[in-house]
């Protein structure tokens, strides 16, 4: 499968846990061609109290999502937006797993989309910066994140590191979905092995 097209999601939350916590805002961008085509961004009530400490880091409070609709209501627009896109998201295993969790238990709908995630490319591609959070490797790339810490600036911060790192790849061979989803758990000493050939 080419990587033409993408979709980059982003979530905040409650807390860690898919299963006890709650989602508060969804936000992604589709992404054609190296360009963001579309956007999806809606807060979400997660019908519980939000701790102090998620509205120090995001903003996002009580009185915030008081209008805003229960995930369930939610839902149905998200999944069309992503439709069978591939779902890209830095530290995508939390992201996808409220996601996957949330439409399994409100829709009955199994996602089934191919996943990439960022975070495990910058353990590949930026090996020497220290932290690969998602505000240490904006900074590295000299990626804008304006809104830090709310979905949709994420998310398109996500999608502009995501391209950098597509023409990094591509220039070591590695092309397609199939192509980035090993290259997401290949061992360093190999990268290392594979940057020193493309080098030559």
């Amino acid at each position: 499968m080419n990587l033409s097209d993408f979709v980059v999601l982003d979530i905040e939350t409650t807390g860690l846990s898919k299963y006890r916590h709650k989602i508060t805002e969804i936000a992604g961008v589709r992404v054609r061609k190296g360009k963001i085509i579309a956007e999806y961004q809606t807060l979400v009530n997660p019908e519980v109290h939000i701790p102090s400490f998620i509205t120090r880091l995001t903003g996002i409070d009580d009185k915030l999502v008081k209008d805003a609709p229960p995930i369930e209501k939610v839902l149905p627009g998200f999944v069309r937006f992503l439709g069978k896109n591939v779902f890209v998201a830095h530290n995508a295993t939390f992201d996808h797993g409220f996601l996957y969790h949330n439409a399994q238990a409100h829709m009955n709908y199994v996602m089934t989309n191919n996943t990439l995630c960022t975070r495990k490319l910058a353990n590949r591609l930026l090996p020497e910066l220290p932290s690969k959070k998602l505000s240490c490797v904006c900074e590295h790339l000299a990626v804008r994140n304006i809104n830090a810490h709310r979905a949709l600036a994420d998310a398109k911060a996500t999608a502009d590191i995501f391209i950098q790192f597509m023409h990094m790849m591509k220039q070591l061979g590695f092309k397609t979905v199939d192509d980035i989803q090993k290259f997401e758990t290949l061992p360093l000493e190999r990268i290392r092995k594979i940057v020193a050939t493309y080098s030559k």
